[in-house]
């Protein structure tokens, strides 16, 4: 395992739910209930799930911008959970973000050139020279030119102001980038050139990504290996081409189902899921996908499947493979 970079065991977020005159505490919303996968040096890893499954909430678990309730992450080494503010701070200088909302991450009071400078002054790296040649250097490395530095995130479009949002990630030259759902909020024909960026900059910086989305199609597009969310829980996780040619979990077989095939003479059954997804404030027993499922036992609603190997390399938690 020496070619892991990040390894989450055991993570969960509980939000306490608090009601009545005084306040007191009625139960909890589990977010994220008791997940734990692996990402290597190099590669992506997709998350991707129905709104409210916990992937973003498990991105920012692991950049420690919320608290985790329980659980390990370890980052290159070194164990993240519960380690002093200062510590963290000079770890995120190798772990960045980018943020789904390019209109909102960027702070409208400030240039792009304060926007990108922030984190090298946050971090002591360089003279002021130095932090402005770098500015100028990673807007020409995501698209932009350096002349763009003096203007305003008003003053660019919605993609451009995520290729700003990409440089800033980039200028503390990190291993390892969370991205979260950095396209959805781009019109489709500008999501293919920021996904095809991500891939550039992957390669000529070395970059390790965990790429966080609801759209498999971009996901398949740009992820090694992708895990599947559901209310809270990882219910498959394998590599990208096999999960889409052979998805095992029941929830995995309904979601790509719905995937538009770009061939008019190739029509897929799609497979229906009756209901709602259940409130995480109140989780269903057993498995949590019992309640939609069509390949449901008894067992099902009893017993919490194990994320378990179920062939080399591709794991998943369902009783129809116990």
């Amino acid at each position: 395992m020496n070619d892991v970079l990040l390894e989450v065991a055991g993570l969960k977020k509980y939000f306490p739910l608090h009601g009545g005159f005084f306040g007191k505490k009625t139960g909890d919303v589990k977010a994220v209930d008791d997940i734990s996968f692996f990402v290597k040096k190099g590669e992506t890893l997709g998350l991707v799930g129905e709104s409210g499954c916990g992937k973003s909430t498990t991105g920012r678990m692991l950049m420690r911008l919320i608290e985790p309730t329980e659980g390990s992450v370890r980052f290159d080494g070194k164990e993240l959970v519960g380690l002093g503010s200062k510590e963290m701070r000079e770890t995120r200088k190798d772990m960045q973000m980018v943020f789904q909302d390019p209109f909102a991450s960027l702070n409208p009071r400030h240039t792009v050139e304060q926007i990108l400078e922030e984190p090298l002054i946050v971090h002591g790296i360089g003279t002021s020279a130095e932090r402005k040649q770098r500015v100028g250097e990673m807007l020409e490395v995501v698209g932009l030119s350096s002349y763009h530095a003096k203007r305003y995130p008003h003053q660019f479009s919605g993609g451009q102001r995520q290729r700003i949002g990409i440089a800033r990630a980039l200028m503390t030259n990190p291993k390892l980038i969370i991205a979260d759902e950095p396209v959805s909020a781009l019109d489709v024909s500008i999501q293919s050139q920021v996904l095809n960026l991500l891939e550039d900059l992957q390669q000529e910086f070395q970059l390790t990504y965990i790429f966080i989305a609801h759209d498999l199609g971009v996901v398949r597009h740009i992820s090694d290996r992708v895990g599947v969310m559901y209310l809270g829980r990882l219910v498959e996780i394998t590599d990208s081409d096999r999960l889409y040619e052979e998805p095992l979990h029941p929830y995995t077989k309904a979601l790509l189902s719905a995937v538009p095939v770009p061939d008019p003479g190739q029509r897929k059954e799609p497979v229906l899921l009756t209901g709602d997804m259940p409130s995480p404030e109140n989780p269903p027993m057993g498995c949590a996908f019992h309640t939609r499922c069509r390949e449901c036992m008894a067992i099902c609603s009893e017993e919490r499947p194990v994320l378990k190997e179920i062939t080399p390399g591709h794991f998943a938690a369902c009783h129809l493979y116990d």
